[in-house]
């Protein structure tokens, strides 16, 4: 079970993957609906900029016409953080999901298990979902012409991304990916995708949500939705490299029409490119 965090009465890191509680929810967000795709970004309270400039841009929910999208933003809990600017902007657009844990580096897996409770059970009729985090630049219209709308009506157990092979665990601890022998005592890793963005069709959530209950909990979010595809007999599919970047692609409207991801985008760029983009989509 988590510790307690006595004096703010919040969950520390847990030791298993147990759910959390909804401190801020939109269970009324597919009701009416059934959206094409689902978009789960990764944020933090202070990322209001980062925030603004994707629903002005690649997250705005009528980015591609005539294609349902719904974008949510996902968060834990920072204990000297201010609840209440939260609370407004959940007011305003409602797009922000957060769960009681603590957010933190090393908490990522909840945050994106937290979303994929969320699709399981208020979205579950979605056709695809993307996790994706706020300096990533998704090109959502690429990525619904080119890659999702070709694919049959009846995906099922579709997963892509830039996919990661025969990677083994860190174990310098002056390394960000740095993970202990106490917490992954093997030597190599399932295959899995980038956690800057990957693509899965609306039946997975829920699959990985339940094979998440007896997966032992590892702070790598990535490396952990790997261990629980491949937990249920998942394959990942492979697309051509050049989609999703798991650097920055320098900028040209020719370039970025081909690619459906780029990584170390600031706040402006995203708004700088999509203008870009939507100026000369037909290069």
């Amino acid at each position: 079970l988590p510790r307690e965090n006595e004096k703010s009465g919040i969950k520390a890191t847990p030791t298993s993957t147990q759910s959390f509680t909804f401190i801020i929810n939109e269970e009324e967000k597919c009701k009416d609906k059934t959206p094409f795709l689902v978009l789960l970004i990764s944020t933090t309270a202070t990322e209001l900029q980062q925030r603004s400039a994707i629903r002005k841009s690649w997250g705005n929910e009528t980015a591609v016409p005539g294609v349902d999208i719904v974008r949510l933003f996902m968060l834990g809990i920072e204990p000297n953080g201010d609840e209440d600017v939260l609370l407004t902007e959940s007011k305003q657009y409602h797009d922000i999901i957060q769960q009681d844990f603590l957010d933190t580096y090393n908490n990522l897996t909840l945050k994106t298990l937290m979303g994929m409770r969320w699709v399981a059970s208020y979205c579950s009729s979605t056709r695809f979902a993307m996790k994706t985090d706020t300096d990533v630049f998704v090109n959502t219209m690429h990525l619904i012409e080119k890659l999702l709308r070709p694919l049959p009506p009846s995906t099922e157990n579709y997963f892509t991304g830039f996919l990661m092979k025969g990677y083994t665990p860190i174990r310098n601890k002056d390394s960000k990916w740095y993970i202990s022998e106490e917490e992954f005592p093997g030597n190599r890793f399932h295959s899995f995708c980038s956690g800057t963005g990957y693509v899965f069709s609306g039946d997975l959530p829920a699959k990985i949500v339940n094979a998440s209950l007896t997966i032992k909990y590892i702070h790598l979010e990535d490396v952990y939705v790997g261990f629980c595809l491949n937990a249920k007999g998942i394959e990942i599919v492979p697309v051509p490299y050049s989609l999703f970047n798991v650097y920055k692609v320098p900028f040209s409207p020719c370039m970025y029409n081909k690619i459906i991801t780029s990584h170390h985008i600031q706040p402006h760029e995203h708004i700088l490119y999509w203008e870009e983009l939507q100026e000369k989509k037909h290069m």
